[in-house]
């Protein structure tokens, strides 16, 4: 062999020494699992109560934005209470690491938060259509009382 010759050898030698890392460090990558999948898929902005019983099953966490006489009179077993206009203030204790589901009266103030914590980088949110209302015509569990 000329030195040509040789120097084509290397040459390919190196590029296929190159790709054959690129393959390993590509192939044996771990890949996402279905619970990474379903915490980082985006939610709709609206959701069914049917789809709010779903994920409240699976974990998610319930926002109740009513008043507080409004609370009291019946909310969601294990949800949370945090006032529309105290959410700016309160936002260290709504999760940014799973789904929140945001309940009001009707669907109107629970739209107005969700597109609030959506602005403040909680992307995980979504907000339930017909609100109590509508979990109350479904006739699922209320529980009343602070």
């Amino acid at each position: 062999m000329n030195k040509a010759q040789n120097k084509k050898i290397l040459l390919l030698a190196g590029i296929l020494i190159v790709l054959v890392s690129i393959f390993a460090a590509t192939a044996f990558r771990p890949t996402a699992t279905a619970v990474d999948e379903v915490v980082t898929a985006p939610l709709p902005t609206v959701i069914s109560v049917e789809e709010a019983v779903q994920l409240r099953e699976e974990g998610a966490f319930i926002l109740d934005v009513r008043e507080p006489q409004e609370w009291d009179a019946g909310h969601i077993p294990g949800a949370t209470l945090i006032p529309l206009g105290q959410i700016p203030d309160r936002l260290s204790e709504i999760p940014q690491d799973q789904p929140v589901v945001v309940v009001c009266r009707s669907g109107n103030r629970s739209g107005q938060a969700t597109q609030f914590l959506r602005q403040s980088g909680y992307g995980l949110t979504t907000s339930m259509s017909g609100g109590m209302n509508q979990w109350a015509a479904a006739n699922l569990e209320i529980v009343t009382g602070p």
